[in-house]
């Protein structure tokens, strides 16, 4: 049985609290893109050479995640999710305090080992205590941070650096940690963990360098330096992940309880929805790039405009829930991602002529139907799993939306090098002439129009949802009558 479950009840703060620390480690895997020509020139060595601190913070996230769920049982998940707290903070100050390159990755890597262990089991500290009922309202305080980081990051990052110092991306985590940390004491249960709990040594190790060689492998596509290592290394992943559900599937004792895949929903959420995490995670990648350096903006008025996707995200959000209840989750599964490549063929369309309210309209939009799809798949995944099942499916998801990210970012800068290098592919489709912006510009065009064609992937996926897929969560019923009783003799 579920231990924590027993003891648990839902609760909107503890699931608040989960939020905000979720969006604290989301904001640090991207914010400090802003400020490394600052790091740079403080440590006196070459921009792309900071790059290093980004790629060991996502790295050390994405590796420590199949360990964390396994912790969480054997150590107890209210001491895990404090120690995470603790060390993503005082990683924070290292950080902070640092004086060369050097110091200031290894300080990263701590930040992301706190990182790794707070996401997953932090959300798993809220589901275990809410029930199918509440499914949808405990999910819509955990998934704002995954909309919001990845938007608002370019702004924070810009901003601190700008008025204050690169310093202050890190130190502003120190009152919000030292916050959460005692927050997180007072409203999480003290539930002592399982002693006994094995830990599967190989699979962790398959499963552990599957991802690192993955995320690596990614962070060298979506960059200028990956060169003849990329693809070897995404391939030494994939064969290491493989190898890992081998293992998993015979082992006594396997790290993850690989039958959560039986489940359709959950199966939809981390196929189909991978797709969506994928092309949504590329957007925030491309558009700042597309008005900086095919508009000719400034970095503050492309953050200001790219804002527009975040009021979006924010606007639509009280009403994703009874969204999802009054028509369930595949017709809002379906809508959303048709909906959004429709935005992405739009963004395709933009040029400098363009009304700035137009853009800004339609970036909102855009963050609207993102929200709505996001919160449907954060929900539904985790609609028919048994609670014994839940750990296992909470670190691979986690697992997953970071694999998802780190693709979003390498296909989107994947597919500006094709469309830049490829000039006779551009002026032989029409719709991708440079016309008046310039070749710049095309190249987003094709970017655009090539995600927009990977949406349409994830629908092909909800369409082969049952329409009643997640009906327990979306439209929970009155509980089921008792059965009449016999009369007693008289």
């Amino acid at each position: 049985m579920d231990k924590l479950s027993a003891n648990q009840a839902w609760s909107p703060r503890l699931a608040l609290l989960v939020a905000a620390t979720f969006f604290m480690e989301f904001l640090d895997g991207t914010v400090l893109t802003t400020a490394i020509p600052s790091i740079a020139a403080d440590f006196g060595v070459a921009s792309a050479s900071v790059n290093i601190t980004m790629t060991a913070y996502l790295m050390t996230v994405a590796m420590g995640i199949p360990l964390s769920g396994w912790l969480a049982e054997r150590l107890g998940a209210r001491r895990i999710f404090c120690l995470a707290i603790a060390v993503f903070t005082l990683a924070s100050l290292l950080c902070a305090a640092s004086q060369d390159l050097t110091i200031l990755t290894v300080s990263r890597v701590l930040q992301g080992l706190g990182g790794a262990m707070m996401v997953p089991v932090g959300t798993l500290l809220v589901l275990r205590g809410t029930p199918k009922s509440d499914l949808l309202r405990a999910t819509a305080y955990l998934v704002w941070p995954g909309l919001l980081a990845p938007v608002l990051a370019p702004l924070v990052g810009g901003a601190l650096t700008t008025y204050l110092s690169w310093h202050w991306i890190f130190l502003i985590n120190l009152p919000l940690g030292a916050a959460a940390l005692l927050a997180a004491l007072r409203l999480v249960p003290a539930v002592p963990g399982d002693r006994n709990r094995r830990l599967d040594w190989l699979g962790l190790a398959l499963t552990t360098a599957g991802v690192g060689a993955l995320v690596a492998g990614l962070e060298l596509a979506s960059g200028h330096l990956g060169g003849s290592l990329t693809w070897p290394i995404i391939l030494a992943g994939v064969l290491a992940l493989a190898a890992a559900v081998l293992w998993m599937r015979r082992a006594a004792h396997p790290l993850f309880d690989l039958t959560v895949f039986g489940t359709r929903t959950f199966r939809a959420t981390n196929s189909g929805g991978f797709i969506y995490r994928l092309t949504i995670s590329a957007v925030p990648f491309l558009l700042p790039l597309m008005f900086q350096n095919g508009f000719g903006w400034s970095p503050l008025h492309a953050g200001i405009m790219v804002a527009a996707v975040f009021i979006g995200n924010i606007g639509i959000k009280p009403a994703t829930t009874p969204l999802i209840r009054r028509f369930g989750f595949k017709p809002v599964l379906v809508f959303a991602s048709l909906a959004s490549a429709a935005t992405f063929v739009l963004c395709a369309m933009l040029s400098r002529e363009t009304p700035e309210p137009l853009v800004f309209a339609l970036l909102v939009c855009s963050g609207a139907f993102r929200s709505i799809g996001f919160s449907a798949y954060a929900s539904v995944q985790y609609a028919d799993i048994l609670p014994g099942q839940l750990t296992s499916a909470n670190a691979v998801s986690a697992t997953v939306v970071q694999l998802a990210t780190g693709a979003g970012i390498a296909v989107g800068a994947l597919l500006l090098r094709l469309f830049e290098s490829d000039s006779l592919l551009l002026s032989g489709l029409g719709i991708l002439s440079a016309g008046p912006d310039g070749g710049g510009v095309a190249a987003y065009r094709g970017a655009f129009l090539s995600i927009a064609v990977l949406m349409l992937l994830s629908t092909v996926d909800s369409l082969l949802l049952h329409r009643d897929a997640g009906a327990e969560v979306s439209r929970p019923g009155p509980a089921p009558a008792e059965a009449p009783r016999p009369p007693r003799p008289a």
